[in-house]
């Protein structure tokens, strides 16, 4: 049985709403001001959001935190979901690809999970990899303006594909939350 000691503390950088991750002058996620105007706007602005949440919760962590599993016999990490993310926007371009779909990042299926692994150089290939992977995904789509049209094999909508990376990044940061206060008791938004 764990002790309360066997835990580390609750905390928080931030001193203006002790809930949060950040201060409001500190969070680089803008949220002050008028909202982005339109649809395609404001899905963007939603992606990005949770794409710097992800960061921010990974920042300061060195490569052994990063790749610190929660609890058995689950194997996710925060480096892992780094490494699925990557994995997942080069998925979401096979779904909007007429080609020859492209080659899994971590070859077997929930190796970015599996082999995540406390070495600072798989932690500074998964952050290139992600930024790469996210690039190219928003190039991809970045020509096709209508949310209504329908690409790829599977003829899924911009749209569709736009809710769903923003669901699946939300989900993954919510993840990121737990894993991370375990690690060192940060908490926030």
């Amino acid at each position: 049985m764990a002790r309360m000691s066997d835990h580390p503390a609750r905390w928080s950088r931030a001193t203006t709403y002790p809930d949060m991750w950040a201060d409001p002058d500190d969070d680089p996620r803008d949220s002050e001001g008028d909202g982005p105007e339109g649809e395609s706007a404001t899905l963007l602005d939603f992606l990005t959001n949770y794409r710097l949440t992800l960061r921010m919760k990974c920042e300061g962590l060195d490569a052994e935190q990063l790749a610190r599993r929660s609890v058995p016999p689950s194997t996710m990490s925060l480096l892992g979901l780094v490494r699925h993310l990557a994995e997942a926007e080069r998925d979401w371009r096979n779904w909007i690809s007429d080609g020859d779909p492209l080659p899994k990042l971590y070859s077997a299926r929930d190796a970015d999970f599996d082999q995540a692994v406390a070495e600072q150089s798989e932690a500074d290939t998964a952050y290139r990899d992600l930024e790469r992977e996210q690039a190219a995904t928003d190039a991809a789509l970045a020509g096709h303006p209508d949310l209504g049209e329908r690409l790829g094999r599977e003829r899924v909508s911009v749209r569709e594909l736009l809710v769903h990376r923003i669901e699946e990044y939300a989900r993954h940061c919510g993840h990121a939350d737990l894993l991370r206060e375990r690690i060192d008791g940060r908490v926030g938004q």
